[in-house]
């Protein structure tokens, strides 16, 4: 919702901005209420990369949980800011945090294993130079929509054959969070007009960060379970301080 307010980062030069009033706090920070709600995915996306790294997890999970922080950060440079370059910088690491989802999810059943990361890889980098040529608006949208759906058939197949109930859980809690999540960016952003009139503005979009951070959480979470099932790690779900579920294996000695 812009002011028309020439603040420190200068005139607004985004496509897109959320329901909330700019430089309504600090003349440093647009959006301040959407900048601060990614600081729970940055600290549950540290919480998972410690566990990954602690427990000798593959690689692949380490950088998923880096590729969340990073995706956070870059939402909160283009939240404060709502310049262009930071509003890339927030969309291009979102198309790459997917295609690293796909390589987790398809690749333990790939033949081919080094044709999927560097097809991959290969898409990623042309995206990114594209988009920043190109600046997609509405395509990006559908772009990045597409390849989340791509994710659906193979998380719901592991999700059946897994039979642990807590790991189940974990899945519903994932899918959960990303209802509730969608509903409140929905909310923000086609019942703008309304919402602004309200005494207080539910803040759908940052609603959106926190659910969504959990989101990523769980899902990491899930697919840490499923591969740990898939080496024979006899993974357990355990809850830190009773409430956050994680991953604890116990690996054979061999490995």
């Amino acid at each position: 919702m812009a002011d028309g307010i020439s603040s420190f980062w200068g005139p607004v030069t985004s496509t897109i901005e959320c329901c909330e009033k700019n430089y309504a706090y600090s003349s440093y920070v647009a959006e301040f209420y959407n900048t601060i709600s990614n600081i729970p995915c940055i600290l549950l996306a540290f919480i998972g990369l410690i566990n990954a790294l602690r427990q000798r997890f593959e690689k692949r999970f380490s950088i998923l949980h880096i590729s969340n922080m990073t995706l956070a950060i870059g939402s909160m440079l283009y939240h404060a800011t709502l310049q262009r370059v930071q509003q890339q910088g927030d969309e291009t690491p979102m198309v790459w945090e997917v295609l690293l989802y796909i390589y987790i999810l398809y690749s333990p059943d790939w033949h081919y294993r080094s044709t999927m990361p560097t097809f991959l890889f290969l898409y990623g980098a042309i995206f990114a130079v594209s988009h920043s040529i190109f600046r997609f608006g509405l395509g990006f949208k559908l772009h990045y929509a597409a390849l989340c759906l791509l994710c659906v058939p193979r998380m719901y197949k592991y999700y059946i054959y897994t039979a642990d109930p807590a790991a189940k859980r974990i899945a519903k809690l994932y899918l959960l969070t990303l209802i509730l999540g969608s509903l409140c960016g929905l909310l923000d952003r086609v019942f703008c007009k309304y919402v602004s009139s309200w005494p207080v503005n539910p803040q759908g979009h940052a609603l959106w960060h926190v659910f969504m951070g959990f989101n990523s959480y769980y899902a990491n979470t899930f697919l840490m379970f499923c591969r740990a099932q898939q080496r024979g790690w006899n993974p357990k779900v355990i809850h830190m301080l009773g409430v956050l579920p994680y991953v604890k294996i116990e690996k054979p000695k061999a490995q």
